[in-house]
């Protein structure tokens, strides 16, 4: 996925950081005429491109992404930046943000698992969105989870966001405001996926 968008994703965790990544391996898009660079792109094509790389990035089907941008689009402000919140404010990518988990795809099965509770209750739904007041915290049968203390010690090399606060020997991460568009780092376009879905 990270060849087909020409970016890294940073998909698969640790892997991503190291020697054996494929992208680092392999930077041409996979298939028989990834190597092709001279291929003419449609407006369209740029837009799914978009669309699609956003997609990957949060680990999403399309008929929820779909549902993300509607609600984006009925509410107030940038429809772009609304989409853009609303996926970080969801609880798998605030539980990879905050560096209980090495990808977004391993904080989505720590929930399901049920090895968090937000604001002392058991949530084990990915979608749930957080919000600011919200307290994320680590079961305690989950806290010798080597996997879990394994992330959280390589949570340095990433950052916590500045609308959350992770304390580590507690073992829970707060949320200290909404996400703002300047936070998320990625190179993302959001306009071209507001333009691909208003036609």
């Amino acid at each position: 996925m990270c060849r087909r968008e020409n970016l890294k994703l940073f998909l698969k965790g640790e892997r991503c950081y190291s020697d054996k990544c494929s992208f680092e391996r392999r930077s041409f898009a996979p298939g028989q005429h990834g190597q092709n660079r001279f291929r003419k792109v449609s407006n369209y094509a740029i837009q799914l491109r978009e669309k699609q790389k956003v997609k990957h990035m949060y680990g999403m089907l399309e008929g929820q992404f779909r549902q993300y941008f509607h609600r984006a689009d009925r509410a107030k402000g940038v429809t772009g930046e609304n989409l853009l919140v609303m996926l970080e404010r969801r609880l798998d990518n605030t539980i990879y943000r905050l560096g209980f988990a090495g990808s977004r795809s391993q904080a989505r099965q720590l929930v399901r698992h049920n090895h968090f509770l937000v604001n002392q209750k058991k949530v084990n739904i990915p979608s749930y969105l957080v919000k600011p007041g919200d307290v994320i915290t680590l079961r305690e049968k989950s806290r010798k989870n080597a996997l879990i203390v394994d992330n959280l010690e390589g949570v340095a090399r990433r950052g916590v966001p500045s609308w959350l606060e992770l304390d580590a020997k507690g073992f829970q991460g707060t949320v200290k405001a909404m996400p703002n568009r300047d936070e998320i780092t990625m190179p993302i376009q959001e306009h071209l996926i507001v333009e691909l879905y208003s036609k």
